[in-house]
């Protein structure tokens, strides 16, 4: 079996964590591809890094290694490395596929994302008036800095620091959570994911519809005009991620997450 390692390159230590880890991953009994294709892709940093070698590798099952970050995606710690090495070589691992969600814009965009899409104004200082549908029905209308329609997996990311819950990585669900609601009484929703979401821009300042930016796993995918909608589905493909033997979920959370009293890799 062939393992790739891909790391982001602007951290100064990414090199030499690459040339380390090929060589323990060749001590284990693996083989390492530097180009070309691999059975594994192996991220090294934070949960940016491995949602854009998902995006990169797409298909490929991917581990993230956490290279000194507070990624949950990154769920194996320095001191673990040799020891995950050691699990794929002997093959004591499994495939988690993640749901993936699909936008589509007014003038035919498209944007797929692995945690989230976001629907938010730009920096206007005016609150975004953003209209809900789900599966046609009208669902609310928010006075928001934005909504945040995430995944299981991006359930840990901006939508959990919006307020949003945590749902396991094998819920059948999206999260919708506002953005700093203008109003007590807006919560998040959880959603099957077999719906159909339309978010539409309804806020017009002296005529002028307000400026609003979507966005797909943190990355600008286009702009809505005023009463444009984007609709947001699950996507027919999904992301692979590599669950080493032992892997739980709950144990993750409650070390990344700091439930057990105090947050740690």
């Amino acid at each position: 079996m062939k393992v790739r390692f891909c790391a982001n390159a602007a951290k100064p230590a990414a090199k030499s964590a690459v040339r380390k880890l090929e060589a323990a991953a060749r001590r284990a009994g693996l083989g390492v591809a530097a180009k070309g294709r691999a059975d594994i892709v192996i991220a090294l940093g934070g949960d940016g890094t491995i949602l854009r070698t998902a995006r990169e590798f797409r298909g490929a099952p991917v581990l993230g290694f956490n290279l000194g970050s507070l990624g949950y995606l990154a769920a194996v710690g320095e001191s673990e490395f040799d020891s995950a090495l050691a699990l794929l070589a002997s093959g004591r691992w499994r495939i988690s596929e993640r749901t993936v969600l699909e936008a589509a814009g007014p003038r035919g965009e498209r944007a797929a994302a692995i945690n989230d899409i976001v629907v938010a104004r730009e920096m206007s200082g005016h609150a975004a008036v953003l209209e809900l549908e789900v599966d046609g029905r009208s669902a609310t209308r928010y006075a928001a800095d934005g909504v945040v329609v995430a995944t299981p997996t991006g359930s840990t990311a901006y939508s959990l620091a919006s307020g949003g819950p945590v749902v396991m990585p094998d819920s059948r669900s999206f999260v919708v959570t506002p953005i700093n609601p203008h109003a007590l009484g807006v919560r998040p929703m959880v959603v099957g994911d077999g719906v159909r979401i339309a978010v539409t821009s309804r806020r017009r300042v002296n005529g002028v519809a307000e400026k609003i930016g979507v966005y797909a796993d943190g990355e600008t995918a286009f702009k809505l005009g005023g009463d444009e909608t984007v609709e947001i589905s699950k996507s027919p493909a999904t992301a692979k991620f590599v669950e080493l033997e032992g892997y739980d979920p709950y144990e993750v959370l409650s070390r990344k997450l700091g439930w057990s009293g105090r947050a740690r890799q």
